[in-house]
């Protein structure tokens, strides 16, 4: 009996530890995302015409930040779970929220790490690229995260990645209003280099992973039967009119 009940307690804690795992932002493991060092092409040279591209975004970034877009692009440099959900639920048609579509949210969070953290850390680690705001010795639009960011690789861009693999994903839930919900996508990407935190080479390359992590996810069963959920749930809200 005794031997029954330790194994019971092992079955509970290993499913609690799932579920934590789950809520963590997981469905996969580094092993199974594309590996992002293979997958890409190094970071452009900077005595190549691809530098001196990332340059002249960088000065085309930094001259809208005392605008309205540089006070958006200040905005999506928080992309937590509810900073990253809130982000899309204008262009997605409702408020993405536990309340509201708890089946989307779970789903969105549910991936936010894989898209952000594993689809980049290969390349990241391996390239170690100086971000901008430490090659030109200056602040970002939000300085608070610099000292944070400074040890972490620049290329590619893990919040593109993951704001653009979240576009995807929302674009499939709600395809009426794809177009709106892609170009937010790319938004968030560009207010990555309007801040000083990625040169555009670190943008363009967290797209690239940032699709390739949704092509795998698309593998994944329990990502999938999330994804099932998801969109019984936006069906059901569609059909009551809830979706804009």
């Amino acid at each position: 009996m005794l031997r029954n009940l330790i194994i019971a307690v092992i079955a509970v804690v290993s499913s609690l530890s799932g579920a934590v795992a789950q809520q963590s932002g997981y469905y996969l493991t580094i092993d199974q995302v594309p590996n992002s060092k293979d997958l890409l092409p190094p970071p452009p040279d900077t005595a190549s015409a691809r530098f001196a591209y990332d340059v002249e975004q960088y000065e085309w970034g930094k001259s809208l930040r005392d605008t309205p877009r540089g006070d958006l692009a200040a905005d999506d440099a928080e992309l937590g779970d509810a900073g990253l959900t809130a982000a899309f639920s204008e262009a997605f048609g409702i408020d993405i929220t536990p309340e509201n579509t708890p089946e989307v949210y779970r789903l969105i969070t549910g991936m936010r790490e894989d898209a952000g953290d594993l689809s980049t850390r290969h390349a990241k680690n391996y390239y170690m690229r100086t971000r901008p705001y430490i090659f030109f010795n200056e602040d970002t639009c939000v300085p608070d995260a610099q000292a944070g960011l400074a040890g972490n690789g620049s290329y590619p861009s893990g919040h593109t990645a993951k704001a653009w693999a979240t576009a995807l994903i929302l674009a499939e839930l709600n395809p009426a209003r794809q177009d709106a919900i892609l170009k937010r996508g790319f938004e968030m990407g560009q207010s990555r280099v309007i801040c000083g935190y990625h040169f555009q080479s670190d943008v363009d390359a967290g797209r690239i992973v940032g699709s390739g992590v949704v092509a795998r996810l698309h593998a994944d069963d329990a990502f999938n039967r999330q994804l099932k959920k998801a969109k019984k749930e936006m069906t059901k809200l569609i059909k009551k009119g809830l979706v804009k």
